[in-house]
């Protein structure tokens, strides 16, 4: 029992929230037109042929004509040993496709989730030690900046100041580059710039509001008079304990950014990544690959929630998973 058990329990219970939110992805995408047979039907009348009959041999040939529940039992039994179908839009396996997309993706999300997590919690512990000051009220205002202004509008508008009027960053991003080079780090600065800007801001306010009630609280009082140096305090004894509630609010932001906000920049930067490929697959109702993202996505928020609650246990050892 105790935290062996817990783990487990929330594995299985991540392959339940995977079936229904896939479940729910497919019925959708499946209640909506099928873009093949809507064009070979076009195509159809303008050759002069009857529209329902090629309509009705790409339901064959994509096996539509089966009843809803073969198609649904079928995709989900390939779902589940890893054979997610074939990219019409892609003419490549769906697997393949994530995994060339995930490659990208990973190339910007990796340094912007280590800058959040690492600068977040440390600036509104900054400005937290200077409440009220200049400091603290810039820092503020960026963090409110980050909240008002949208990724993609930022984007763009730092796409045209260093990409076409100053020629800094090439415009349309470059798959031919080395990962790690400088041509590809100097790529990807505004991308993973946008996306701090737009993640950091709720976490510091969150860490500045946490570190301030441990400010003046007696155990900060007594490490101070015997002797302990400030650094050592704010490390020990202020961030600590506020990383115990901020844990879930960077869970929970770095989640919705990367299903959300990576869809948009990838866009924006042309960046081959999940959410660009998720994007075009939604336009060409390709429902393999966007089931297949969905489900990606799907499992790293699953992993995320549980990493949360180790952290858990890590942060604040009173904790404890014996009864849950």
């Amino acid at each position: 029992m105790g935290l062996g058990w817990y783990i487990a329990r929330r594995v299985a219970w991540s392959f339940v929230v995977t079936f229904i939110i896939v479940s729910v992805t497919w019925g959708l995408l499946t209640a909506a037109p099928n873009p093949e047979v809507q064009q070979a039907a076009q195509q159809a009348a303008l050759a002069g042929d009857d529209p329902a009959e090629a309509q009705d041999r790409v339901r064959q040939l994509r096996g539509l004509d089966r009843p809803l529940h073969e198609q649904y039992i079928g995709y989900m039994t390939n779902i589940y040993t890893l054979n997610w179908g074939w990219s019409d839009s892609r003419a490549q396996p769906v697997t393949e496709a994530v995994t060339e997309a995930l490659y990208y993706t990973v190339q910007y999300s990796v340094p912007w989730t280590l800058l959040v997590v690492t600068l977040g919690p440390l600036v509104g512990l900054y400005s937290s030690a200077n409440q009220y000051s200049w400091k603290d009220h810039l820092a503020t205002g960026f963090a409110f900046f980050g909240y008002a202004i949208p990724n993609f509008f930022f984007g763009i508008i730092l796409l045209l100041i260093f990409g076409v009027e100053l020629g800094w960053i090439p415009i349309t991003y470059n798959t031919d580059v080395p990962v790690f080079s400088v041509e590809n780090a100097i790529q990807l600065a505004i991308p993973v710039f946008v996306l701090v800007t737009g993640s950091i801001g709720g976490i510091m306010r969150v860490s500045r509001n946490e570190s301030s009630e441990f400010m003046n609280a007696d155990f900060v009082k007594t490490a101070r008079a015997k002797g302990v140096s400030t650094y050592r305090i704010y490390a020990r004894h202020v961030l600590r304990p506020t990383m115990v509630p901020l844990s879930t609010t960077m869970v929970a932001q770095l989640l919705a950014l990367f299903t959300g906000s990576s869809i948009l920049v990838e866009v924006v930067f042309s960046i081959p990544g999940l959410g660009r490929l998720l994007f075009r697959a939604i336009v060409a109702q390709d429902t393999s690959v966007v089931l297949g993202t969905s489900l990606f996505f799907v499992f790293v928020a699953t992993i995320g929630n549980l990493l949360q609650d180790l952290v858990y246990t890590v942060l604040d050892p009173r904790i404890s998973f014996d009864d849950r």
